[in-house]
């Protein structure tokens, strides 16, 4: 059985066939996939889709940082809070969460909201180690304010993964001196001209995770086109491949991985 650890069948690109797109990653061998929230205008459809799939969807509460905005950062992580403190008041039908995502910085379109998105993730960091919940951390160039962020809250003593993760070596080591981080890998791993394979090659096989951020980042032969769970095992393939071991192998020890981090 392989684990998605991030995946969005709420998602307005996979929504209108999610149903099957579950059943497909299950007949594939994709035995538990994770949801990953965003923000209060998505979440009731990720509660709704993983209702219906108890034990196989898993759902994740976080306030993503490219929702983040100085109008709105306060109400959100409000909500973020009920939730992770089980006020089914907050959100009717909601399940038990397995981890405070995604969260992080995101300073592709720009910084204008950059005070803010540091300020909700300290607290959001805070509100995880609170409730012994690892975390699940998005970043686009942000890495050096994400390390001095895990440096302040070295107290915290904080677990989780790095998703989508594209840094060095270098910038993995440095994470795991203020916690303890696990790298997602997706379908970037499969491109051809991608350097994470020599990235991955150094890194621990407990540190992995695989991941397919559905609908996004499709891996080769669908690169470009809409991503889902299924294609799972693709993934799987590769970092078999670049960390020389068997898919069988590489399954075992990611789902393992996955199934300690996230509790599932």
């Amino acid at each position: 059985m392989l684990v998605d650890t991030h995946t969005h069948f709420y998602d307005e690109w996979l929504l209108p066939d999610a149903e099957a797109a579950i059943q497909r990653a299950v007949d594939a061998g994709v035995g538990k996939m994770i949801q990953a929230d965003v923000d209060s205008t998505e979440r009731p459809r990720m509660w709704e889709i993983g209702l219906r799939r108890p034990g196989v969807l898993f759902q994740m509460a976080g306030l993503y940082p490219g929702s983040v905005t100085a109008d709105n950062w306060r109400y959100e992580l409000d909500q973020v809070h009920s939730i992770a403190a089980g006020d089914t008041r907050s959100e009717p039908g909601m399940t038990d969460i397995v981890a405070i995502g995604e969260i992080g910085l995101d300073y592709h379109e720009g910084r204008e909201f950059e005070k803010e998105q540091k300020e909700v993730l300290r607290l959001q960091l805070e509100l995880a180690a609170k409730l012994n919940l690892p975390v699940n951390i998005h970043l686009r160039d942000a890495w050096e304010d994400f390390l001095t962020i895990l440096k302040d809250t070295k107290h915290l003593n904080l677990r989780g993964n790095l998703h989508c993760f594209s840094g060095s070596y270098e910038v993995y080591q440095e994470a795991n001196r203020y916690g303890d981080w696990s790298v997602g890998i997706g379908g970037v791993i499969t491109f051809k001209n991608s350097k994470l394979a020599t990235t991955l090659e150094r890194i621990p096989l407990h540190h992995i995770l695989l991941e397919t951020d559905a609908p996004y980042l499709a891996p080769v032969p669908y690169r470009g086109k809409r991503n889902e769970s299924s294609y799972l095992p693709l993934i799987a393939q590769k970092v078999a491949e670049v960390k020389g071991l068997t898919r069988e192998e590489c399954e075992r020890v990611t789902t393992e991985n996955a199934q300690k981090l996230f509790n599932i």
